[in-house]
């Protein structure tokens, strides 16, 4: 009998099979179509073990060898992987295209923002859609804030829904559709109280 403290022979790092394997380097796949002989029941595990030890010893190999090994300080070594060669099925459909809205209609029509000829047309329609909002009721874009700004329409509707705080300001002569406008600016200026107040204590930390 061997020594207890004998070490075990490593296995070799190269493989001999009858039928080499195939291999899939973008996936880290080995495919290996020999067929698996198990003698009995009782070295089982030892089989399995070893067909994927040897299966795992010819990726390393395979991957080792063809593709390239790069190394920087920063991000250290790296291995580049070729693009997979086996389709494999997506678990969920692939996700149905949303239906373009009305303004993507118009702008195709008439060649506007992404689809004009013009070059930097799609970067200057990003930026300019980022301050508009589409009005569902007029069928057009208009400003999100400003002048006929979308923030500004609950001010000129012909119905106004009136609690009855309000009506209590209307009773000590207050005009109920100037109380929205009065809010927002009165919201403005709470903003701006805010910022000036951030500003100072920024500078005091700074200081």
């Amino acid at each position: 009998m061997a020594d207890q403290g004998e070490k075990k022979e490593k296995p070799p790092i190269t493989v001999e099979k009858p039928t080499p394997y195939t291999f899939d380097l973008g996936h880290l796949v080995v495919h290996d179509p020999n067929p698996l002989v198990i003698p009995n029941r009782e070295c089982m595990d030892e089989t399995l073990q070893a067909t994927a030890r040897d299966g795992t010893q010819m990726l390393i190999n395979q991957l080792l060898t063809t593709c390239p090994v790069t190394s920087s300080p920063t991000e250290g070594v790296l291995l580049t992987l070729p693009p997979p060669t086996t389709k494999l099925p997506r678990f969920k459909p692939l996700p149905t295209p949303k239906p373009p809205t009305k303004w993507e209609l118009f702008a195709k029509k008439k060649g506007i923002g992404k689809y004009s000829k013009k070059p930097g047309a799609a970067l200057a329609d990003k930026e300019r859609r980022k301050k508009m909002v589409y009005d569902e009721a007029k069928g057009e874009w208009v400003p999100r804030w400003g002048y006929k700004g979308k923030n500004k329409e609950a001010e000129n509707d012909w119905l106004v829904e009136v609690s009855q705080k309000d009506l209590q300001k209307e009773a000590e002569g207050e005009n109920i559709r100037s109380l929205r406008r009065k809010e927002r600016k009165e919201r403005i200026k709470r903003n701006e109280r805010k910022m000036r107040a951030n500003l100072r204590r920024a500078r005091k930390m700074g200081a």
